[in-house]
């Protein structure tokens, strides 16, 4: 009987959250396809060691370095332990790996990507950030060594499922679908009493904190816009947004010919990371298909600009390009957070960014050095505007 294909070796950075969970969901199910060799997390001990010695995985780290000593106590001697950034770029470059997937919510993930790219490894990206703050770096790096960026975001998974390899030449729009979040019909006279308990009740995903009052606001999907104009090498204005909200459109492609690709699922986020994982191949599964009948209808209407400003910001600094998706991205960051801890109202959000971003003086082709800076520059400015 002839022999499968061979396993794919796979990194995992940031397993403990919602992505890496779901990563390791689609390792489970597919054991004779995927071999996890090596899991990084934030802080979270316990989950990890119980990860690490699940899948008898023989490199870990913790970019905390606070609880390595905790963690070494909970897994076998013969595990290598690392720690900090140093840690992940060991992860992220280890030799026999075929492909990292970056699942590290902000920058952190930004140094071992580009160390992959650079030690030739594929990469699959969970991570926003990486492609906001330095998309036009990252694909550089990765067209001069000849690797895959290859995303996982279901949006721009769904894309890539569409395009099958056409350029962007052919390609009319990119129509990247939104739930629109929690508040798609609350008017906008009572955004401003929307409370933190309000915007974490997603109602299609779950997931972490930061993305879900992302999705509140509309910034995940600005987010995405930026991040789509770099994945597929296609300005600003050929990204479009429409709100779908039941989350089975993953997000859809318009030719030239006027014809238009969607790629339908259940809202699982094993289906990308899955497709992400093992591509260029599909492989059977053991998820729920889509029962169409069931669904009985699909919806879409135009998203609301006015109210919800963060798309029009994304596109600006899509546009713009340069520093200032990175400082919008920062000041997001900063904003989300002292909303969650309940010192910002929530249309405070997106006006933070906006004084952030117009306060800002932006440098065209910016080493990694110089996006660094200006993220850190938008942290302490949005900091200074809130309080």
């Amino acid at each position: 009987m002839p022999e499968g294909p061979p396993r794919k070796k796979v990194v995992v950075l940031g397993s403990t959250g919602s992505i890496g969970e779901s990563s390791l969901k689609v390792a489970r199910d597919l054991p004779d396809r995927i071999e996890l060799i090596g899991l990084a997390a934030n802080r979270s001990v316990d989950s990890l060691a119980d990860q690490l010695n699940e899948f008898g995985i023989q490199q870990g780290c913790l970019y905390d370095p606070t609880g390595l000593s905790h963690l070494k106590t909970k897994v076998d001697d013969s595990v290598t332990l690392h720690a900090g950034e140093e840690g992940l770029i060991e992860l992220a470059t280890l030799p026999e790996a075929d492909i990292v997937l970056i699942a590290i919510v902000g920058v952190a993930g930004l140094r071992p990507a580009l160390a992959a790219i650079e030690a030739g490894k594929d990469i699959a990206v969970a991570s926003k950030e990486i492609l906001v703050m330095a998309g036009e770096q990252v694909m550089n790096a990765a067209r001069e060594k000849g690797v895959k960026i290859l995303p996982v975001d279901s949006e721009h998974n769904a894309i890539f499922q569409c395009l099958e390899g056409k350029p962007a030449s052919d390609v009319s729009r990119l129509i990247l679908t939104a739930s629109g979040g929690p508040f798609r019909e609350l008017p906008s006279s009572e955004l401003s009493d929307v409370t933190v308990a309000r915007a974490l009740k997603h109602p299609t995903w779950e997931m972490g904190q930061k993305i879900s009052i992302d999705s509140a606001t509309l910034f995940n999907k600005g987010l995405e816009m930026i991040e789509a104009r770099w994945l597929f090498d296609i300005e600003m204005e050929r990204v479009d947004v429409i709100v779908h909200p039941q989350s089975i459109v993953h997000s859809m492609v318009e030719f030239i010919d006027g014809s238009i690709l969607a790629q339908l699922s259940t809202t699982d986020m094993c289906f990308p990371i899955q497709y992400a994982i093992t591509w260029p191949e599909r492989v059977p599964n053991t998820l729920t298909p889509l029962d169409f009948a069931e669904l009985a209808k699909l919806d879409f209407e135009r998203p609301r600009y006015e109210d919800f400003p963060a798309l029009n910001l994304a596109k600006e600094a899509g546009t713009t390009g340069g520093t200032l998706p990175a400082v919008l991205n920062a000041a997001n960051e900063v904003a989300v957070s002292t909303f969650l801890s309940g010192n910002l109202s929530f249309p405070g959000i997106w006006k933070t960014v906006e004084t952030v971003m117009s306060n800002h003086e932006v440098a065209e082709h910016p080493t990694l050095e110089t996006l660094i800076d200006a993220d850190l520059w938008a942290r302490e400015e949005a900091k200074r505007i809130i309080s």
